[in-house]
């Protein structure tokens, strides 16, 4: 199980080096082949995975019905765009240009451990949807509190 962040910085040809506390993990878990693919919900993010994770995660998503189109969109948006990467003698992983475009990732990102799988995250993005959540979170509580007292 992952978790946690680090913040990296991509270099010119867009590799980031993964993060040292995952390396042995990794290379237990799935001899160091990942797969790298869109976020089905989050735009500015990637999804990282294990191979056997993945495999797991494109068969569930390809059985759904092609005959409706929100299943037909995630099915491209995950399987469809889809890449496996190594990390390299330096342990570094070199995200593909689409992809990174795509994701809005330029110089600074965020590398997080979620459980089964990778988050990588424009940092700029990610900082700013934290704020989001956190003002979401302060006017539902707000609500709440005013029930109790009314």
């Amino acid at each position: 199980m992952f978790f946690g962040e680090t913040a990296i910085n991509l270099d010119a040809k867009g590799r980031m080096a993964l993060p040292t506390r995952y390396r042995e993990d990794l290379e237990a878990a799935c001899g160091n082949r990942l797969v790298l693919t869109y976020s089905a919900f989050d735009a500015g993010c990637l999804w990282l995975y294990p191979e056997p994770e993945w495999e797991r995660v494109r068969e569930q998503v390809m059985s759904l019905s092609t005959f409706n189109a929100s299943h037909r969109s995630l099915q491209r948006r995950l399987v469809g765009s889809a890449t496996q990467l190594e990390p390299d003698g330096n342990s570094r992983l070199l995200l593909p240009v689409t992809l990174r475009q795509v994701a809005g990732l330029d110089k600074r990102v965020v590398f997080m451990g979620m459980g089964q799988r990778f988050e990588i995250w424009n940092e700029d993005v990610l900082n700013q949807r934290r704020i989001e959540e956190e003002k979401e979170i302060q006017e539902q509580a707000s609500s709440e509190m005013a029930q109790l007292v009314l």
